[in-house]
C-alpha cells in the first residue's frame, strides 16, 4: 500500500514538471509586436511614416508604415532581440532608438516625436575673376594724391586681382597723358638744366633737349617696365601697399619692391619688369643723348638712378601718399563661384 502510494506521488510529479516545463518553453519562443504612434515636436500625428526594425546582421528586417493617423504596429517580433529601430518622414528628420520585446509581449514605444530636418542649400554668392579685377581697376583709377596727382600704380587691396594685359597698357597710357607727367619731367629738365648735365648748352636749346630727353625717358621707362615687360612676364607693375605690421618690415617691403613683385598668379618673383625696362630705357638713351654722354656709363647711371628713384618711390607710398591718397569705391569681393552653405530651419 505505501509502495503504491509512493508510486502515485512520483508518478504526479512528473507529471506536474512535464506541464510546467511546456508552460515555460512554449512562452520563451513566442513572438512579440511592437506598436506606437509617429508625431511631431508639437504632437500631431505624421502620416506615411516608415518605420524599421533591423535585427544585429545577419537578422531580419521588419517594416511598417504609420495611418493616417499616425499609429504602426510591427508584429512578428523575435523576443529576447536588441533590435535598432528607425522612422523616417519626409521632411523631418530621422529618429533612431534601440528596443527589446519579451516574450509575447505587445509593447508600446511612447515619445516617437520626430523634428523638422535642417536644410543645406549651397548658394553661389560670388562674382567673377574678371568682374572682380574691373572693379578693383576702376576704383585704382580713381586715386588720387591730394586730390588732382594720380596714384594709380598702387593697389589698397588685400587681395587684389590681376591685371589683365588691356589693364596694363591703359594704365600706361593714363600716366603718360595726364598733365602732371609733363609737369614732373619738365621739373627733371630743369634739375638736368641746373646740374649743366648731360653735355648740352645752357639757355632754352639746352633745355628744350633735355626737356625731349626726359619725356622720352619717362615713356619708355613705363612702356617697358609697366606695360610691355608685365605683359610677356605675367608680372604686376603696381606697388602693393602692405600698411600693418612694424615699421621696419614695411621699410624692406618698400625697399625690396623694384627687385621683387607680384606675378599674376599671386606668388613673388624676381622683378624682371621693373629691372628690365629700366637697363632698356637707358639703353634707348644712347640714341639721343651727346655722344660725350654716350655709352655703359650712361647706361649703369640712367639704370641706378631710376631703381633708386622707385625705391624712394615704395617708401613715399608706404608711409607718406597713403595717408593723402582719395581711394575709389568699388563692390564688396568675393573670391570667384564662391559657395557658402546656408542652413534653413
Amino acid at each position: 500500500m505505501k509502495t503504491t502510494l509512493f508510486l502515485l506521488i512520483v508518478l504526479t510529479g512528473w507529471l506536474l514538471v512535464g506541464c510546467l516545463s511546456a508552460q515555460s518553453t512554449e512562452p520563451a519562443n513566442k513572438p512579440g509586436s511592437i506598436q506606437g504612434m509617429v508625431a511631431d515636436i508639437n504632437g500631431d500625428p505624421i502620416p506615411n511614416a516608415t518605420v524599421t526594425l533591423q535585427a544585429p546582421p545577419p537578422g531580419s528586417r521588419l517594416t511598417a508604415v504609420s495611418g493616417d493617423d499616425g499609429t504602426f504596429v510591427l508584429h512578428d517580433v523575435t523576443p529576447a532581440i536588441v533590435y535598432q529601430i528607425t522612422i523616417t518622414a519626409e521632411g523631418f528628420a530621422e529618429w533612431n532608438s534601440s528596443v527589446t520585446v519579451e516574450p509575447g509581449q505587445n509593447k508600446t514605444l511612447n515619445e516617437v516625436n520626430l523634428r523638422i530636418a535642417a536644410v543645406q542649400r549651397a548658394v553661389t554668392v560670388g562674382y567673377s575673376s574678371k568682374e572682380v579685377a574691373v572693379q578693383q581697376f576702376k576704383a585704382e583709377e580713381q586715386q588720387r594724391v591730394l586730390g588732382f596727382i594720380p596714384n594709380i600704380y598702387v593697389t589698397y587691396e588685400s587681395h587684389p586681382e590681376p591685371l589683365t594685359t588691356g589693364m596694363k597698357f591703359h594704365l600706361f597710357y593714363k600716366s603718360v597723358t595726364h598733365p602732371t607727367f609733363f609737369v614732373l619731367e619738365s621739373a627733371w629738365a630743369g634739375i638736368q638744366q641746373a646740374a649743366d648735365t648731360p653735355n648740352w648748352p645752357q639757355g632754352a636749346e639746352g633745355y628744350g633737349k633735355r626737356l625731349g630727353a626726359s619725356f622720352a625717358g619717362g615713356a619708355s621707362e613705363m612702356l617697358f617696365s609697366n606695360a610691355i615687360l608685365p605683359s610677356l612676364l605675367h608680372q604686376d607693375p603696381r606697388y602693393f601697399y602692405r600698411g600693418s605690421g612694424t615699421k621696419g618690415s614695411r621699410a624692406w617691403h618698400a625697399i625690396l619692391a623694384p627687385f621683387v613683385c607680384k606675378g599674376d598668379n599671386g606668388s613673388s618673383q624676381p622683378n624682371y619688369s621693373q629691372i628690365g625696362g629700366a637697363l632698356m630705357s637707358a639703353s634707348l638713351a644712347n640714341a639721343y643723348y651727346p655722344e660725350s654722354n654716350r655709352g655703359a656709363g650712361l647706361v649703369f647711371k640712367s639704370f641706378g638712378t631710376d631703381m633708386g628713384l622707385h625705391v624712394a618711390l615704395g617708401l613715399a607710398q608706404e608711409f607718406i601718399l597713403a595717408k593723402f591718397t582719395s581711394r575709389g569705391k568699388h563692390t564688396e569681393q568675393f573670391s570667384t563661384s564662391r559657395k557658402k552653405d546656408v542652413t534653413l530651419p
